[in-house]
């Protein structure tokens, strides 16, 4: 489709770096869209470098874990999750990681207040940080929540500050 110039660019979701090597053997790969936020980060490994080094633009989603680093979530808010919410069974949503969790999101927020940023602008600017990295995909279910993040896309932390979230990574895993 790309040779008949029915397509400019060819996007994949979520492959792993083996199915990009099947895949660029037969036309190249523009763009990765995959989860990456503070607590899920198992792309830094081997998925980040490769698209870096094959110039694969990475379009990131999910910078917030599903509202857990937007700053708003509460233990009340996520005990009324309906059933069928399948955060309402992932681990980072429960004890003990939701602690662990929640003082994340806290250290997120100590980040931003002196730069008048809301905690979902630090997350997603943590996750904008990284050279391939070129997009986020942020949710919102209200109009008035595009303002609480739209300071991510000029928001830039300082390696002080980088530092400091790696140290509360490095020591609660």
């Amino acid at each position: 489709m790309k040779s008949e110039g029915k397509l400019r660019y060819i996007g994949v979701s979520n492959f792993s770096v083996e199915q990009m090597e099947r895949a660029r053997k037969i036309a190249p790969i523009t763009s990765l869209q995959a989860p990456y936020s503070l607590i899920k980060r198992d792309i830094e490994r081997d998925i980040l470098p490769y698209c870096q080094e094959h110039n694969i633009g990475v379009i990131v989603y999910s910078p917030m874990m599903s509202g857990l680093l937007s700053g708003k979530m509460t233990r009340e808010r996520i005990d009324n999750f309906p059933e069928d919410d399948w955060r309402k069974r992932n681990e980072e949503f429960q004890e003990p990681r939701l602690s662990r969790n929640f003082k994340l999101a806290s250290l997120l927020q100590d980040i931003g207040y002196p730069y008048n940023r809301t905690t979902a602008e630090v997350a997603i600017a943590w996750t904008l940080r990284h050279p391939a990295v070129t997009g986020a995909i942020v949710g919102g279910r209200r109009p008035e929540q595009v303002e609480e993040i739209i300071g991510a896309a000029e928001f830039r932390l300082s390696e002080s500050e980088l530092e400091q979230i790696e140290k509360f990574l490095q020591e609660n895993p």
